[in-house]
C-alpha cells in the first residue's frame, strides 16, 4: 500500500517537473537586455508614464518591470487620458519595445515607433485605462 502510495507521488512529480520544462521550453524568459549589444550586455531602459487617471499605475508597473530586470529610469504622468496603453520605441529598436510589450502582457501591435533621441531611453511606456488587462495588475 506505500509502496504504490510513493509510486503515484513520484510519479505525479515527474509529470509536474515534465510539464515545466515543456512549458519553459515554448515560453523562455524574456531577457531585459538589448539583443544587438555586441561589447557588453545593455540593459533596456525606460520611461513609464499614467495616462489612465487612476493613481499609482505608473509606480506599479515600474515596480514589476524593475523586478524583471528592466531599468525604469523615469516616471510621469499624462495629461490625456488614453484607453489603450502601448510602447513606444524611441531608437529604432523596435525588438526591445516588443520585449516590453510582453513582459507587460500587451500586444506586439501596441508597439509603435516615434524616434526621440533626447529621450535617452530605447522605449517608452503608456498606461492607458485598459491596465486592468496588463500583467502588473493581475496579480
Amino acid at each position: 500500500m506505500k509502496s504504490n502510495l510513493l509510486i503515484i507521488v513520484l510519479a505525479a512529480l515527474v509529470l509536474l517537473l515534465g510539464a515545466s520544462f515543456v512549458y519553459r521550453f515554448l515560453h523562455p524568459p524574456i531577457t531585459p537586455l538589448v539583443d544587438d549589444a555586441s561589447e557588453r550586455p545593455l540593459v533596456i531602459q525606460l520611461i513609464v508614464s499614467n495616462a489612465s487617471g487612476t493613481p499609482g499605475v505608473a509606480k506599479r508597473t515600474m515596480a514589476y518591470l524593475r523586478e524583471r530586470g528592466f531599468d525604469v529610469v523615469e516616471l510621469g504622468t499624462s495629461a490625456d487620458t488614453l484607453k489603450r496603453s502601448m510602447v513606444i520605441d524611441r531608437v529604432g529598436d523596435r525588438a526591445s519595445a516588443v520585449k516590453v510589450a510582453q513582459v507587460l502582457g500587451m500586444a506586439d501591435s501596441l508597439v509603435t515607433t516615434t524616434i526621440d533621441s533626447t529621450l535617452f531611453v530605447r522605449a517608452s511606456v503608456v498606461i492607458g485605462t485598459d491596465f486592468p488587462s496588463l500583467a502588473p495588475f493581475k496579480q
